[in-house]
């Protein structure tokens, strides 16, 4: 498959031979599933926490007489039938984190990434340096190559001032590296903007499966 290459200003500039196999049937989505629930996972900060009778503040000091008051018998202020006692089977903290090989990984990488490409919603372009950090300047370039939508922009994690400026105050778009991009990044955008190098970095790391 052959995909065409842009300039900054949507003028076509050669195409890009795809070196990584491609897959064009079924194979993969059960790995995409669990790639993207693995990262889900571990976003979850696993930190809600309750104390249970043991851990709640208190005295052991009965707090009435066990008969002749005609209220219910109670042993402790800690208990879980009060207000301000303990929680019982309250969530303690935990880690979500599921996983996967890297096998599994990379071909869910992979499939979601033909996918991408089969739909038409990767473009590349040349080079991505701007002359300035002014985001008028970058939303012309997203207008120029008729990107509609989210668009997640690959870079090839060299640094990139003005981009990372002049992007930031955009909320349809996230910049992230070609060393970091995993399937999530992958599915989550209406379109995606790669660099012809942040592309063929992609392309080194699937093609080492």
């Amino acid at each position: 498959m052959k995909i065409s290459i842009k300039d900054i200003s949507g003028k076509d500039q050669g195409e890009l031979e795809v070196k990584f196999t491609m897959i064009e049937n079924g194979k993969g989505t059960q790995a995409v599933h669990d790639a993207v629930t693995a990262y889900r996972a571990a976003q979850r900060s696993g930190t809600a926490c309750t104390k249970n009778a043991g851990e709640v503040a208190g005295t052991n000091k009965k707090p009435w007489r066990q008969k002749g008051t005609g209220r219910a018998r109670a042993g402790s202020f800690q208990s879980p039938l009060w207000v301000g006692g303990g929680v019982v089977f309250g969530p303690k903290p935990r880690d979500f984190s599921k996983k996967i090989s890297k096998k599994t990984r990379a071909l869910a990488l992979r499939k979601a990434l033909s996918a991408r490409l089969q739909a038409g919603d990767v473009v590349v372009v040349d080079d991505l340096k701007l002359t300035s950090a002014k985001t008028k300047d970058f939303v012309n370039v997203i207008s120029a190559l008729s990107l509609t939508g989210t668009t997640l922009v690959i870079s090839n994690g060299e640094e990139n001032k003005n981009l990372t400026l002049a992007s930031r105050n955009i909320s349809y778009v996230e910049v992230t590296t070609s060393d970091t991009l995993n399937t999530y990044d992958v599915l989550r955008p209406d379109k995606l903007l790669f660099t012809k190098s942040a592309f063929e970095k992609v392309e080194a790391r699937l093609t080492k499966e």
